[in-house]
Order: C-alpha cells, then sequence, then structure tokens
C-alpha cells in the first residue's frame, strides 16, 4: 500500500451545545483537508462535551434537582443516530474526501430513550455512515450517565486506505476487547479517550507494539473557562485545575515509536504519514492473533449479537 496520510484533531468542542460544536466540527475538517489527510479522528464524546468534574446531582442514595436538570440539559445535546447531526457529519466527510471518526453522545432512539452511549462513529468518503462502536463498559463515575454497549458494535472495517477500528479510552485496558480487535485484523487502530496522563502515552505505545499496528490517540484539550457559566452545578468546577484537560494526543508506530506528538496544553492538528510496510515487518516475530497465538491453550469467544431488552414478534 502506498503511505497513508492520517489526522487527529486536539480540540475542545463548544461544550453542551451540539449545534454549535457540529459546526466547529465542520471547520476543523477543513483544516483537517489542507493537509491532504485521508483520514481525521476526533477525541471521545467530542459532541457535545466529556463533562468532566461533574456529579450530576447523584450521591448512593440520593439525587438533586440541579443534577436531573444538567442531565437534562446533557441529553437534550446528545444525538440520535441516524439523525441530522450524522447527514451533516456523512456530507462534511464528503466534501473533505476522507475518512471520519468522532466521538458523540449517544441518545438512544428506541426503546426506553432516556439512555445516552459514548459512542464513536465512522464515516467514509463517500459520505456512507459506515457504523459505530459504543462503549462496552463506562468507567468510574461515567455509569451514572452512560449505559453500556454490546458486542453487536465492535466493527473493523475493511477500506481502501486499510483495515480501522478500535476501542474508547479504558476500554483499551480490557485485554479481550484489544484482542477481538486484533483477531479482526485491525491496521489502524483509533484510541480516542479522555486520558491525559503519562500512563496512558504507555498504554498506546503497548497496543501499537501488541497488535502490531498504528495506533492514533486522541485526546481534548479543555480549560476551565470554557464552560458556560449557567450549566447546573457549575460550581463543582471551582476546585478543578484550570487545564481541566491538557490533552496529549499522539501518533505511532506499529512498533511503538512516535510518529506525532504527544502535544499538551493547546488545541492541536497532528499529521502524520503511515507506511504499512512496518506492520509487516513488525509480525515477523510477533502476530498476536496469527504465529503468536496458542489456540491450543486459550481461545475467546466474541459474542456480537446485539442485548436488546425487548423483542417484539
Amino acid at each position: 500500500m502506498k503511505p497513508v496520510r492520517v489526522s487527529v484533531v486536539q480540540a475542545a468542542p463548544v461544550l453542551f451545545d451540539k449545534a454549535a460544536t457540529s459546526e466547529k466540527v465542520v471547520e476543523l475538517i477543513r483544516q483537517v483537508r489542507q493537509e491532504k489527510s485521508q483520514l481525521a479522528l476526533f477525541p471521545e464524546a467530542f459532541i457535545p462535551a466529556y463533562p468532566r468534574g461533574f456529579s450530576f446531582g447523584m450521591k448512593i442514595g440520593s439525587r438533586s434537582e440541579p443534577g436531573r436538570l444538567l442531565y437534562e440539559r446533557y441529553w437534550n445535546n446528545a444525538i440520535e443516530v441516524p439523525g441530522p447531526e450524522t447527514d451533516m457529519l456523512a456530507e462534511t466527510a464528503k466534501e473533505a474526501d476522507l475518512f471520519l471518526s468522532i466521538g458523540v453522545i449517544e441518545r438512544e432512539g428506541d426503546f426506553g430513550r432516556g439512555t445516552l452511549f459514548c459512542t464513536q462513529l465512522y464515516f467514509d468518503p463517500r459520505g456512507n455512515f459506515m457504523g459505530k462502536h459504543r462503549k462496552l463498559k463506562p468507567t468510574g463515575s461515567e455509569r451514572l450517565i452512560w449505559g453500556e454497549g454490546d458486542g453487536s458494535t465492535l466493527p473493523v472495517f475493511n477500506t481502501s486506505i486499510g483495515r480501522i477500528g478500535g476501542l474508547t479510552c479504558w476500554e483499551n485496558y480490557m485485554p479481550l476487547a484489544r484482542m477481538a480487535m486484533y483477531g479482526k485484523g485491525v491496521q489502524i487502530y483509533m484510541a480516542p479517550t479522555a486520558d491525559s496522563r503519562e500512563t496512558w502515552q504507555a498504554t498506546v505505545r503497548h497496543i501499537a507494539c501488541e497488535g502490531r499496528c498504528f495506533v492514533l490517540g486522541c485526546n481534548q484539550y479543555v480549560t476551565r473557562d470554557m464552560y458556560p457559566r449557567n450549566l447546573e452545578t457549575i460550581e463543582e468546577l471551582d476546585d478543578q485545575p484550570e487545564e481541566i484537560c491538557p490533552g496529549g494526543s499522539v501518533i505511532v508506530s506499529p512498533f511503538g515509536d512516535i510518529l506525532a506528538g504527544p502535544v499538551f496544553g493547546s488545541e492541536d492538528i497532528l499529521t502524520a504519514d503511515l507506511d504499512f510496510s512496518l506492520i509487516t515487518r513488525g509480525k515477523l516475530d510477533f502476530d498476536v492473533a496469527g504465529h503468536y497465538a496458542r489456540p491450543d491453550v486459550f481461545q475467546l469467544t466474541v459474542n456480537e449479537k446485539g442485548a436488546k431488552p425487548v423483542k417484539f414478534e
């Protein structure tokens, strides 16, 4: 394959505002296109926000009315898939002639219609919605506001620029979930995140070496003054640092070498050219789902059936 140029977008949404954030996405994708990139990755929960610092009024055994109002605002600014926002994203990917992966908060459009999911969406350069990945296991207090995905949204897409897939944030600490990606032959591994710590850099470099794949780590850059002052329970941010999320986006080769980044302290667009021959060379001595596997000792079974709460016959 010819080298593939990819870009990772480290930016902040217009927090809790899906319309304004969608407009910002369009502008950022235009900037990516100026780099002649064939793929753009945006962070976890970019539309409308990763609500760092908020408890949504939840304590064990009690809830608060301001917290419920904040959840209502968050729910109103989440998106349905498909919906007008996904149509806009698809059209933008088509205009820019690139593959697009972006993290959104998805409002469940069937069944109870009250649950939110942390979802990564995928679009191709022809403006087609390729599919989505719902985060399997929200971490810590994320479980207060997000539901769990299931095995029906664990895709790796076979595209003209390679096999694209990945996991979101701390799902990448789930060895079996990673193995599912490797078993599907992922070559460009998306790792959108909300983790800006040094240990995350070690994680994405390990995944690159383990999977012999390119890893795109993508985080937001968010400061405390970006939050609307009229947000319910805004006082919860008083003890947060000024840089609520300093970034740390990075692009890593199949040998664990850093190709771009990591970038901290600002919004930025990281770009790198991916040489796929490195994948082949790396698998000479290590192919985790191939000759380095021991199926006579270990086997992984992945349930890709959707777990629906109601069946209509």
